[in-house]
């Protein structure tokens, strides 16, 4: 089995304005260099399939997508909020989005691949159970996520999540769940602010202050992430992968690069291993150099794909 590669060019289409940074060019981007270095030829490629209202409603409030519906413009952008806007094709795109994850669960729990990367947009991490938020729409990890938990023999999941801002939006879905284990790496004092005191057992915030490192970064991993993990022994393990931490980003102050997302991702492949028959679902998140973008994701594809 292989890795299967999760993508759609409809993602494309979702587009917020010239100036924005949530952009198309990020899925270009990958792309590109997924190509030019042969490692798309290596990996299964799906094309993304549409999520259904149902699957919308496993993480979101049962009128979250007939109020994003309203917003929806015939023409030009409509803001949701001061960051998040929504164009004609933003809902056909972020349905796209989400439904990769389901896709990608189904894939990976019929034996089809051992573990699946899911290269959409937009992200999805900051999207709460009843709002749109910070470049989201709809919490694509958290659907896949649940709809795992409804298929048989997944009791439990990891939900890690190594974006530079937190993943406000998981946590506000899950933290009432114990079952699923979420860990989240974030540069702090920062955007959202909002979930990152919150006190659960099974939610592992990691706040980080600006300018940290590779060091800071590792020894979060290896001191908080790595004991819950071996506690909570998932039966599938869930990679919300933002590649915005990276010392190349406009959007952040954390000095990570590839080397530091190519160690995180062997370590969470080893507890795949010994936890959850080496199943792991990874999502793109943030990564706004499209450059560093496409050879962190590259590095986190190596891995997965044993390279």
């Amino acid at each position: 089995m292989t890795t299967a590669f999760i993508s759609h060019e409809d993602c494309g289409l979702h587009n917020m304005g010239p100036e924005h940074p949530e952009a198309p060019v990020r899925l270009l981007a990958i792309r590109k260099v997924l190509e030019k270095t042969g490692l798309i030829e290596e990996l299964d490629q799906h094309q993304s399939v549409h999520v259904t209202a149902e699957q919308v409603k496993l993480a979101h409030a049962e009128l979250h997508q007939k109020r994003l519906e309203m917003k929806l413009p015939e023409q030009g952008i409509f803001w949701a909020d001061e960051d998040t806007a929504l164009c004609p094709d933003s809902l056909h795109a972020a349905s796209l989005a989400a439904g990769s994850g389901i896709l990608a669960v189904n894939r990976v729990l019929e034996g089809k691949a051992r573990n699946a990367f899911c290269s959409v947009r937009p992200p999805g991490h900051h999207a709460e159970h009843n709002i749109p938020m910070g470049f989201c729409f709809y919490n694509n990890i958290a659907i896949a996520a649940i709809h795992a938990l409804q298929q048989p023999g997944i009791e439990r999941v990891a939900i890690v999540d190594f974006d530079v801002h937190h993943g406000n939006g998981t946590v506000d879905i899950f933290k009432d769940r114990p079952e699923v284990l979420v860990c989240s790496s974030f540069q702090h004092p920062f955007y959202p602010e909002r979930y990152s005191e919150i006190t659960r057992d099974h939610i592992i915030n990691c706040p980080m202050e600006a300018h940290s490192g590779s060091l800071v970064f590792r020894n979060l991993v290896e001191g908080k992430w790595l004991p819950a993990i071996q506690a909570h022994k998932p039966d599938m393990i869930f990679i919300s992968a933002g590649f915005d931490a990276h010392h190349e980003d406009p959007m952040a102050d954390i000095k990570l690069d590839e080397e530091d997302y190519r160690w995180v991702t062997s370590l969470l492949a080893d507890s795949a291993r010994t936890y959850s028959q080496n199943r792991i679902v990874s999502m793109l998140e943030g990564g706004y150099n499209p450059v560093s973008l496409a050879f962190s994701v590259q590095a986190h594809l190596e891995v997965l794909a044993g390279y």
